[in-house]
């Protein structure tokens, strides 16, 4: 395997999110550079609806377009700046293509080039009574493509905080030889204590990848409170790094070869009955 499969320093940043766009993106900026300078990312990963509150009302207000808004022309620049992988978390996307807004997240290179955009597949559509209610699709559009990116020489599949539970995405990300999921996600407090680290460590313990959830901290006077204990989970189901609820930094180091061991160890995905069942990508 060598030292292409080395892997890499990630780190999680659980920000504080509040009305203001542009001290959003100016606080996200300053997190971003000192993770790397002062705990030396190669990868930063960013929370769901960074750059604006997190509800349907807020969307529309501040949708941008992608690559060209205000905060992709941030993110590219102090990718290349710091020389780091860069995945944006997500903000409202406003297309010019068909006029929808979409839930995105995009990924850059050191160079500061657009690598991917991945759009949420599914849509957080709910209703818990006496829990919470909320229907994501009355303003947003679903995106309808996987996407997965190359960092130093581990394959990433995205996901986007709902896209977490259901199972079949992360297998179609297995299969094609992704070592790593990463869901941007902000779970309320209603399932965050029930399902956040479970998901994670499901989804880790089923595609024996390492897994990155990345909340925005928790702001209990927001109209929808983030649960969030941003946290990366390794190959063998174990949490190696997490957040509190608070505004902080997770840093972990991703071993891919941790992701070869396990997958040698307990070989499931070579075990697996495709004669009986399987899952499959639907091309059209």
């Amino acid at each position: 395997m060598g030292s292409a499969r080395a892997g890499f320093r990630i780190a999680l940043l659980q920000l504080k999110v509040g009305a203001n766009k542009t001290q959003n993106i100016e606080n996200a900026l300053s997190k971003i550079r000192s993770a790397v300078t002062d705990k030396g990312a190669r990868v930063v990963a960013l929370p769901e609806c960074f750059n604006s509150p997190y509800g349907t009302q807020h969307f529309p207000e501040y949708a941008e377009e992608i690559p060209t808004g205000e905060t992709s022309r941030n993110l590219a620049a102090i990718a290349k700046e710091l020389g780091i992988y860069l995945i944006g978390g997500t903000i409202p996307e406003k297309c010019p293509a068909d006029s929808k807004l979409y839930n995105t997240c995009t990924v850059w290179s050191p160079e500061g080039s657009l690598m991917a955009t991945y759009r949420k597949i599914h849509l957080f559509d709910i209703n818990i009574p006496g829990g919470i209610t909320f229907r994501e699709s009355d303003v947003l559009t679903g995106g309808s493509k996987l996407a997965t990116v190359a960092i130093d020489g581990a394959k990433i599949g995205l996901g986007i905080c709902y896209d977490i539970r259901f199972e079949e995405l992360a297998r179609l990300y297995r299969n094609q030889g992704c070592d790593m999921l990463i869901y941007p996600g902000a779970f309320n407090m209603k399932t965050g204590p029930l399902h956040w680290e479970l998901l994670a460590r499901g989804r880790a313990n089923d595609t024996q990848s390492y897994v990155a959830t990345i909340s925005p901290a928790r702001d209990s006077s927001a109209g929808y409170v983030a649960w969030g204990h941003s946290m990366v989970v390794d190959p063998w189901a174990k949490v190696v790094s997490q957040a509190t609820e608070a505004a902080e930094t997770v840093v972990a180091d991703v071993n891919l070869q941790t992701v070869d061991e396990v997958r040698a160890q307990i070989p499931i995905f070579s075990q697996r009955r495709t004669d009986l069942y399987s899952t499959k990508a639907v091309t059209t």
